[in-house]
């Protein structure tokens, strides 16, 4: 899902080359429009095709906005027997599950009319997908139409995803919270609310707390305490609003059981958990593997993922950070790796940006999560092409309970790696992303090692003599050496923000547009 190709930078990412000038400039305009061009008619094709199958399809197939059923039932809820939220199941066998505060946001969303907020709810999230892949590739340095030829051809190709169509079948509120953390990350470090996208999504789905302390051990101690304080806020806001049903959730047993959200094993829940679970034959046989392997990946993730961000990798860290939520999360529906969308866009720009051999391989790693995650249709579960993606070629048994006879626990050979697809995936990418950024740097140890020697520069100084303007007793050379590198003894050392590119690895595409 990621690759360590792209620019290092200090500060901010290095665009993507401009289109040369001179007489191949107008040459350069005309591949750009005809890229722009294929870009949209493949985002509309997109869009037709699932329109196409909605349409065709009885909506219990296509759109049933299961979760969104529930959502509006909270909130109604709320406003009606608050002290009931936790207790009174929103349907049969199904219980609401997320914090108070996304109760109090739901119980506006029941206010709606619900023929007009399934579809408001349907085009928010095909929007925050959009915006999701515009953001990232704005983070990776892709500016005018070149970032809205990928956005479009990027989401074109994410919608076609089982995560994201999962979340369009049940309403979910996947895409709209990663496009939220998302933007929240990609704020410049110098604004002052940095960090309260990530605190308000943590306040709605308790997931994206894993963002804090990556932005810890990456020494934004501001942002971080910014995200914790808005959490923090909306829990207490919790507690002022429903006291009853806040104490039920923060305090109550049901709090810490995994198990509340359905059976952990489900053939969904493709996290760490779930596959532990499966391989084990019960609940409690896999819990402290879990725990070991949960322990051990989260640390090693977070450290991956400051480790790319002070490299100049600043998108790879957070991706990263988010791949690591995925997999040491109890639970993580597949309808939560819509993260998946970003990623494409990554590699995408790898291999835009790399040359020979390695684009060719690029290319080949973009193609693989898309397959593995694509929705793939299904035959004689559903309605024919009704598409549902790979891990449901394997038997399920459901949601409702954990018991010795359920399919997952009988898994073999295809079944079990249909089965565990998303988490194996990410499993080969998360060890894939680790090894890698043993290669990367900091950027200003990368920029110190590439300085003159301390002895050399007072040499070329004194030899110099002093000078009108700019560093006195510098050499022209000498000082252009010092500003390209901001780690050497002629510059203070500039904070590692993501803003000013590192000269070490020029960047170079082949392509004109």
């Amino acid at each position: 899902m990621l690759l360590l190709a792209g620019p290092r930078a200090v500060r901010e990412p290095a665009p993507v080359p401009a289109p040369p000038a001179g007489p191949a400039r107008g040459q350069a305009r005309t591949w750009s429009r005809r890229a722009l061009l294929a870009a949209a008619v493949l985002f509309a094709v997109a869009l037709a095709g699932y329109a196409t199958e909605v349409a065709f399809h009885p909506l219990r197939d296509m759109l049933t906005w299961f979760d969104l059923r529930v959502y509006v039932a909270a909130g109604r809820t709320v406003t009606r027997a608050p002290g009931m939220l936790y207790v009174w199941p929103m349907m049969p066998g199904f219980q609401f599950t997320y914090t108070p505060f996304a109760a109090m946001v739901f119980a506006a969303w029941a206010m709606v009319p619900w023929s007009t907020l399934v579809w408001l709810m349907t085009g928010a999230s095909l929007a925050a997908l959009g915006l999701a892949v515009w953001l990232t590739l704005g983070g990776l340095g892709w500016r005018g139409r070149r970032r809205l030829t990928g956005t479009l051809a990027l989401t074109a190709i994410a919608l076609w995803t089982e995560p994201v169509q999962r979340t369009l079948h049940l309403g979910q509120v996947e895409l709209l919270l990663m496009a939220l953390v998302i933007g929240d990350l990609c704020l410049a470090d110098r604004r002052w609310w940095k960090g309260a996208g990530i605190g308000l999504a943590a306040g709605i789905k308790l997931v994206p707390l894993i963002f804090i302390p990556y932005l810890l051990l990456t020494r934004r101690v501001r942002q971080a305490v910014v995200a914790t304080l808005t959490f923090g806020v909306l829990a207490g806001a919790g507690f002022e609003v429903l006291p009853q049903a806040s104490r039920q959730w923060w305090l109550g047993p049901e709090f810490l059981r995994a198990g509340r959200t359905g059976f952990v094993g489900f053939l969904a829940n493709q996290s760490l958990r779930g596959m532990f679970t499966r391989q084990s034959g019960s609940l409690a046989g896999g819990l402290w593997w879990w725990a070991a392997a949960a322990g051990l990946a989260a640390a090693a993730g977070l450290i991956t993922a400051a480790r790319l961000h002070r490299s100049g990798r600043p998108v790879h860290g957070w991706l990263t950070c988010a791949l690591t939520g995925l997999i040491v999360s109890p639970v993580s529906w597949d309808h939560h790796w819509v993260w998946v969308g970003p990623a494409l866009a990554v590699l995408a720009d790898a291999a835009i940006r790399t040359a020979r051999a390695a684009r060719w391989a690029c290319w080949v790693l973009l193609a693989a999560p898309a397959a593995v995650y694509g929705a793939w249709p299904m035959l004689g579960r559903a309605g024919p092409l009704v598409p549902w993606g790979l891990i449901w070629y394997a038997p399920g048994s459901g949601a409702a309970g954990s018991h010795p006879w359920n399919s997952e626990y009988h898994w073999h050979g295809l079944d079990w790696l249909a089965g565990n697809a998303y988490i194996l995936t990410g499993l080969v990418a998360f060890a894939a992303v680790a090894v890698l950024a043993r290669r990367c740097a900091p950027a200003r140890a990368t920029a110190r090692r590439s300085a003159p020697p301390a002895g050399v520069q007072y040499l070329m100084a004194r030899s110099a003599g002093p000078r009108p303007s700019g560093l006195p007793g510098v050499p022209p050379a000498t000082e252009a050496a010092g500003a390209s590198h901001p780690g050497s003894s002629l510059s203070p050392p500039r904070p590692l923000t993501g803003r000013t590119p590192c000269p070490r690895r020029p960047v170079a595409s082949r392509r004109p547009w």
